[in-house]
């Protein structure tokens, strides 16, 4: 169960990624520290996980979190993930979205299993998404701005799906790519995209 107040009392900073398990397009991450006035807005209680939302609600929470926080994102490219490996490339994200609060000595919460050292004072919440209003927070304007990305990229490969699919693995993109091959956007380094090179 998220605790809506104590992240926003503490001056949280919540860190959360978006596009991991994705076969094709960019990780992104957003870090965000929520500012007290979303205390006051109706809209706090509707902050979740962004996996629980729907699309349409996602994007006006984006909208609203946007109006009422600090944020910043970061983005580990297709090229990153395929020379390192997803986990450094996560970091990689995250150190980029952090980057704005790099003079901030406050609390940091990251969703997931610890993988790698980060800043001090830096906690990782499995299913944090789920207990950390700053987590959930970040998760959703993650989504939402790698949600965008995608959809851009569909303009130029719209055989694949991505504008549905987000990149991820399903029957249509996998058929796209046994019919067209793979793009520069696809992540080399992944199955089943490996047995395509």
């Amino acid at each position: 169960m998220i605790d809506y107040t104590t992240d926003i009392e503490q001056r949280t900073i919540g860190i959360d990624e978006v596009g991991r398990g994705s076969w094709s397009g960019p990780l992104v991450a957003c870090a965000v520290l929520l500012k007290s006035t979303i205390l006051k807005c109706s809209n706090l209680a509707l902050i979740d996980d962004s996996k629980k939302i729907k699309k349409d609600k996602r994007v006006e929470l984006s909208n609203f979190l946007k109006n009422h926080s600090y944020f910043n994102f970061g983005i580990a490219y297709v090229e990153e993930i395929d020379n390192q490996n997803i986990n450094i490339a996560t970091k990689l994200a995250m150190e980029r979205a952090y980057e704005k609060f790099n003079n901030l000595d406050t609390i940091i919460k990251i969703d997931g299993r610890k993988m790698f050292e980060f800043k001090k004072n830096t906690h990782f919440l499995i299913k944090g998404d789920q207990k950390s209003i700053a987590i959930a927070s970040a998760s959703i304007l993650a989504k939402v701005f790698r949600d965008k990305i995608m959809n851009y990229l569909d303009c130029f490969y719209p055989e694949y799906g991505w504008k549905s699919n987000m990149g991820y693995g399903t029957k249509k993109h996998l058929s796209a790519i046994r019919s067209f091959g793979i793009t520069k956007f696809h992540r080399k380094s992944f199955k089943p995209i490996t047995r395509f090179l």
